[in-house]
């Protein structure tokens, strides 16, 4: 009997021993399933993240930049006191908001969002030059040509140019006026 009770508790004791070696393994899997899963999550989120700062600092002209009136040339253009404009990404183009107070006090506030395709979009607001519409295309990867126009007529052509450090956009332009008169101005921004 003593080894009929013996061979009984061995055999309990090598069962109990394989269970819990099974239900180690099995935590172990778990803690490996989860630390995986959650070093692709961390991984993902790094990735998004990462992509997203690229993708800002991939577009030179996107931020906050303001007038720099010792810079700039107004020429027969409208002189400005300040201006500011806020540059945002859209998929397939931008949206600008401009603040602006012109040299005789007015303040002038105008947007648009348009696709850097060449077709006209409309802007919102007291347009330069009184333009309701812009056309804009990205000629170079810092570099944008725009063509402002009033009823279908051009009233103003401009090429943007962002800095090769990011800092400075250099607004050249060229038009004419209500009176036929033709003007061109250089408006130099800082970004902030």
């Amino acid at each position: 009997m003593n080894t009929l009770s013996s061979f009984a508790r061995d055999a309990r004791a090598s069962v109990s021993s394989q269970d819990v070696t099974r239900h180690s393994a099995a935590k172990k899997e778990r803690r490996t399933a989860c630390s995986g899963l959650f070093f692709i999550g961390a991984l993902l989120v790094l990735c998004l993240i990462t992509s997203g700062s690229a993708l800002a600092q991939g577009d030179p002209f996107l931020g906050t930049w303001k007038l720099n009136v010792a810079k700039s040339k107004f020429g027969a253009g409208p002189a400005r006191k300040s201006e500011t404009r806020i540059v945002v990404s859209t998929p397939t183009g931008m949206k600008i908001d401009v603040d602006r107070t012109n040299a005789d006090g007015t303040n002038q506030q105008f947007e648009y969002t348009a696709n850097l395709d060449g077709k006209s979009y409309p802007i919102t607001g007291n347009g330069p030059y009184g333009a309701d519409a812009i056309s804009v295309n990205l000629s170079a990867p810092n570099t944008i040509a725009s063509t402002l126009t009033k009823a279908g007529k051009v009233v103003a052509t401009g090429t943007s140019v962002v800095s090769k450090d990011g800092k400075t956009l250099t607004f050249s332009a060229k038009g004419t006026d209500e009176k036929g008169k033709t003007y061109s101005s250089i408006s130099v921004y800082d970004k902030q």
